[in-house]
């Protein structure tokens, strides 16, 4: 059975985390890192998540885990996914990175790491949200031509980065199907007199509000009609049992750098 540990396991994710690996039969909890100067230290994950004991403390590095754990799940900031994908490729420990706001050179970092191990990154873990990028692509391969298109998405009032991980995945989708640069064709936010909007734009729009987990619509628009496809996430489970499913899926794949278009077999 694939032992997993969880990176950031006192944040909202790393908890929610926690849940979704107790609660699948094909995986068990091996381990759960807090940071070194967190109150957390020393409690117990599961009384941590809200699933009872579980008999695993919270530790302050990973260097006192290694024996504990086979894959590592990790959402929390580029410079620490960075730093500890660094000592998990060195042992060899395979890693799922749902990790957003990576700039391009952080990314490019990734395949050297997946040469020593496997390592899952993706910007969204849902099955719900990969699936939309699948619709995406076929919908730019039909409304190629005639159509503007708009990205909004809305997340809480905590996140840091914008926009989303998730947003610039689609609008990447949706350029590379039509054959553009999205960092040549992409707005970001209007103001002004930004006069008339050029055919081969792809406009996105923020929002930053509440609790919002995240929700996010990509328009195709042209007269006479709009193609809208959505996806609205209402709970953080859906992105943690995704991880979970990509952490298993990895284990048939020692090395390599994948997505979860690849777990889900959609390419």
């Amino acid at each position: 059975m694939q032992r997993i540990a969880i990176l950031g396991a006192g944040g909202r994710m790393g908890r929610t985390l926690i849940q979704a690996v107790h609660d699948d039969p094909e995986v068990t909890l091996g381990a759960g890192i807090v940071e070194a100067d967190s109150s957390l230290v020393g409690v117990d994950l599961g009384e941590l998540a809200g699933v009872g004991k579980l008999g695993i403390k919270a530790v302050a590095s990973i260097e006192d885990v290694w024996d504990a754990f086979d894959v590592l799940i990790d959402f929390t900031s580029p410079t620490s996914t960075l730093a500890t994908l660094a000592l998990c490729a060195s042992k060899g420990k395979q890693v799922v990175i749902g990790t957003t706001g990576l700039t391009e050179t952080q990314k490019a970092e990734l395949a050297t790491y997946a040469q020593q191990t496997s390592v899952m990154f993706a910007p969204n873990m849902s099955v719900g949200v990969n699936l939309c990028l699948k619709l995406l692509q076929v919908a730019a391969q039909v409304l190629n031509t005639g159509y503007d298109i708009e990205v909004l998405e809305a997340h809480h009032k905590h996140k840091v980065d914008a926009p989303s991980g998730t947003a610039l995945r689609m609008g990447e989708v949706v350029a590379e199907t039509l054959g553009r640069d999205l960092k040549t064709c992409a707005v970001y936010g209007r103001e002004g007199q930004t006069g008339a909007r050029p055919e081969q734009e792809i406009g996105f729009a923020t929002l930053r509000m509440g609790d919002v987990v995240g929700d996010h619509t990509v328009t195709f628009a042209t007269e006479g009609e709009r193609v809208e496809i959505t996806h609205k996430a209402s709970s953080r489970m859906t992105f943690a049992k995704g991880a979970v499913r990509a952490a298993k899926w990895l284990a048939a794949h020692p090395t390599g750098l994948f997505d979860m278009q690849d777990v889900l077999d959609l390419k």
